[in-house]
C-alpha cells in the first residue's frame, strides 16, 4: 500500500507514465512546429520516430571489435538517431516544395518507405537492448532507478524546450513562423520560404526521432512497430496543452505542449489500470481507441465551452 500514489497508481507505474509522457514531448515538440507553426500535414512522424530507434538500437550494439564501434556509445547513437530523424524530414519537405507534391501525400510516400528503411537498418524486425549501456546507465542506481529515467528524459525535454524558445526568436526561427503563417507574404518579404519549410521539417522530424532514440533505450530495445500511432499521440499532446493553456507565446506554447503529453500518458494510464473500464474489457492493445476517444475530447471542449459562454451572454 505504501507504494500507491493516487487512484490505485503505484509509483513504477506512475514514473512509468511520466517517462512516456516525457518522451511523446520532445515528439509534440516536432509535431507543434509541422502542423502548428509551419502549417504542413506530416505523417512522417509514423516512421522517424522508429527511424530514430532503429538508427540508436543499431549503433549501441556494434561489436567492440569492429572499426565502427565507437557508434556504441549511446550518446553519440542517440545523436545519430536524431540525425537521421532529421534527414527524413528534408525527404518529405523535398518532395513537396522541389515536385511539387501534395505535402500530406509526401509524408505519407516517406512514412511508408521508412517501414522498408527501418527494416533494412535493423536487418530483422527488432533489436533487444537489454544488458547494453543506455545514455540512462550512469545515473542509475538500484535505488533510484524507478524515477531517474524521467528525470533525465525531463533533462533533455527542458534543454529542446529551451533552444525553441531561444531559436524561435532568432531571425530563422521568425523566417520559418512567417513562412507557415503566410507564405505569400513572407515571400514578398524576401523570406527563402523553401529552405525554411525544408530546415523546420528537418527540425520537427530530428525531435521526433530523439523520442524513439530514448524509447527504444528505456523499453530495453526497437521494434519495428513502435512507431504506430506516433502522429496521433503527438498532436493529442498538442491539442490537450493548446486547450489548457490557450496562447500565442512560443514560451508558454511549448510549455503548454509538455503538459499536454504528459497529462496525457497519465490519463492513458489512469484509463487503462481502471477497473471499472477493465470490466468493461479495456486492455493495453486499447490504447489507440482511448487516444482516439481523448482527442476527439479535446478538440470539442473548446467549442462546447464557447457555446456555453455565449448562451451566458444572450441570456
Amino acid at each position: 500500500m505504501s507504494d500507491l500514489l493516487f487512484l490505485g497508481m503505484t509509483k513504477i507505474a506512475f514514473f512509468g507514465a511520466i517517462e512516456t509522457g516525457l518522451i511523446y514531448a520532445l515528439v509534440a515538440l516536432g509535431v507543434l512546429i509541422s502542423f502548428r507553426i509551419l502549417d504542413f500535414p506530416d505523417l512522417t512522424a509514423d516512421g522517424s520516430f522508429p527511424l530514430g530507434g532503429a538508427v540508436c538500437a543499431v549503433c549501441i550494439v556494434q561489436d567492440p571489435n569492429s572499426s565502427l564501434a565507437f557508434l556504441a556509445n549511446p550518446w553519440i547513437a542517440t545523436f545519430l538517431g536524431m540525425i537521421a530523424g532529421g534527414l527524413s524530414g528534408i525527404v518529405t519537405a523535398w518532395l513537396n516544395v522541389s515536385l511539387k507534391i501534395l505535402h500530406l501525400l509526401a509524408s505519407i510516400l516517406v512514412m511508408v518507405a521508412l517501414y522498408s528503411v527501418n527494416l533494412r537498418i535493423m536487418g530483422r524486425p527488432n533489436v533487444p537492448l537489454l544488458g547494453e549501456e543506455t545514455v540512462f546507465t550512469p545515473f542509475l542506481t538500484t535505488e533510484n532507478s524507478f524515477y531517474m529515467r524521467a528525470l533525465v528524459i525531463f533533462a533533455f525535454v527542458v534543454a529542446f524546450k529551451l533552444i525553441l524558445d531561444w531559436f524561435f526568436s532568432t531571425e530563422i526561427g521568425l523566417s520559418v513562423c512567417a513562412t507557415g503563417a503566410n507564405p505569400r507574404m513572407a515571400q514578398a518579404q524576401g523570406i527563402a520560404t523553401r529552405k525554411m519549410i525544408v530546415f523546420g521539417m528537418a527540425l520537427s522530424n530530428a525531435l521526433i526521432a530523439l523520442g524513439g532514440a530514448l524509447f527504444v533505450q528505456i523499453m530495453g530495445g526497437a521494434d519495428i512497430s513502435i512507431g504506430v500511432g506516433t502522429i496521433v499521440i503527438g498532436l493529442a499532446a498538442v491539442i490537450i496543452g493548446e486547450t489548457l493553456i490557450p496562447t500565442k507565446r512560443m514560451i508558454l506554447l511549448t510549455i503548454s505542449v509538455v503538459l499536454g503529453s504528459i497529462l496525457y500518458r497519465l490519463f492513458i494510464q489512469l484509463a487503462l489500470g481502471n477497473d471499472t473500464l477493465k470490466e468493461l474489457g479495456l486492455q493495453h492493445q486499447d490504447v489507440n481507441l482511448v487516444t482516439a476517444v481523448l482527442v476527439v475530447i479535446a478538440l470539442v471542449l473548446p467549442k462546447i465551452k464557447s457555446q456555453v459562454l455565449k448562451m451566458k451572454k444572450s441570456s
